[in-house]
């Protein structure tokens, strides 16, 4: 009897608190709704990574976390709704509008994921096929993209939330002049890097330098205010991208050759061979795999020096590589040796000739 009142207790207070049974049923939906979609998920990733393209593999591993936060706001807010219908509390009513820019914001941020991941799988593809690929244009497109995204994103909140996007852009006309002056150095910076886009004096990943100032080695990111160079002793250097509008820029890494210009000398000694070998030396360059034959290519008697006859050896190597240059120089060098030491001839060097002036010796006075 007393179970059976208990029970009926127990009925009737449910009914009168329905309102937390359902509360827990959205909660606990919502969970469960979280659990499978990071399961799913999780296989659908493995699964798509060992597929030949990289556009699916970055839609879903950009859309995992964004859509897990959205099921939650979701869920929430529908739970928050229910206990606004029961209590009438003052606080829920801003669900309505955290609910509509948190669905912005999780679109905005699977768009951000999306233009990130495509980037970075779009890269390592094609340094994994071995297709040119222009990392530079690639890097300032997505930039660009994720701007794009994160300035309309923040348009449609100010919109929802009721303010006009009219008046936000007519203030920021206005204010832009204030915050001109004020961040002077910034935007000279970000247009600087504007210009570094647009001219493409460089790439990422190219080697420069400047005779204007002590800058050199290998660009590894250009950012909108900074770009960022790794030198030759591995220090990274951070340039504003401003100073790239007032100095000269050397890219040698689009060079189309590199040059061999070298000085030899030999003796005086040695003047009747020398023809013989400027006209072998030059053969050998002629017939040099390395040389390119098509760009100026000179050997000739040049100078009187102080202890030598000198000749000069001008040609253009067909590489650019920095490595395998000097490799090839040394090829040469080493063979305008043995052709000066096959016509019996020696470098010179640096000597000094004492002439010594004998005087007879004068008689002694008695």
């Amino acid at each position: 009897m007393e179970l059976e009142t208990g029970f009926k207790a127990l009925m009737t207070y449910l009914r009168g608190e329905s309102w937390a049974i359902q509360v827990f049923v959205v909660v606990f939906v919502t969970l469960l709704a979280a659990l499978v979609q990071k399961r799913m998920f999780a296989r659908l990733i493995g699964k798509l990574v060992r597929t030949p393209t990289f556009w699916d593999d970055s839609l879903v591993t950009a859309l995992s976390s964004p859509l897990n936060i959205l099921i939650w706001i979701l869920g929430l807010s529908f739970a928050a709704e229910i206990v606004q219908d029961k209590t009438d509390a003052a606080i829920f009513g801003a669900i309505e509008p955290i609910r509509g820019v948190g669905v912005i914001i999780m679109i905005a941020w699977f768009l951000v994921r999306f233009i990130r991941d495509a980037e970075a799988n779009l890269l390592r593809f094609r340094i994994e096929s071995g297709e040119p690929f222009d990392q530079t244009t690639a890097d300032a497109i997505a930039k660009l993209l994720r701007v794009s995204v994160i300035i309309t994103a923040a348009l449609i909140i100010l919109q929802y939330l009721g303010y006009s996007i009219s008046g936000v852009l007519a203030f920021g006309g206005v204010g832009g002049i204030a915050v001109g002056f004020a961040a002077r150095d910034l935007l000279a910076n970000f247009f600087g890097g504007l210009m570094v886009y647009m001219d493409r004096p460089f790439n990422v990943g190219d080697w420069i330098r400047s005779p204007d100032r002590e800058i050199e080695g290998k660009v590894e990111n250009i950012g909108w205010r900074l770009t960022t160079i790794r030198t030759f002793d591995k220090r990274p250097l951070y340039v504003p991208n401003s100073v790239f509008t007032t100095i000269a820029v050397e890219n040698p890494a689009r060079m189309t050759n590199r040059r061999i210009n070298e000085t030899v000398g030999i003796r005086y000694s040695d003047a009747g061979r020398m023809a013989a070998i400027t006209r072998d030396v030059k053969k050998m360059l002629q017939e040099h795999p390395e040389i390119d034959t098509n760009q100026a290519l000179i050997v000739n008697f040049t100078k009187f020096a102080p202890s030598s006859l000198d000749f000069f050896v001008y040609a253009l190597t067909k590489t650019t590589d920095w490595h395998h240059f000097h490799e090839v120089k040394e090829d040469v060098l080493l063979k305008v040796i043995e052709i000066i030491e096959s016509h019996g001839a020696e470098c010179a060097f640096p000597t000094s000739t004492v002439h010594l002036v004998s005087h007879e010796q004068e008689p002694q006075a008695d």
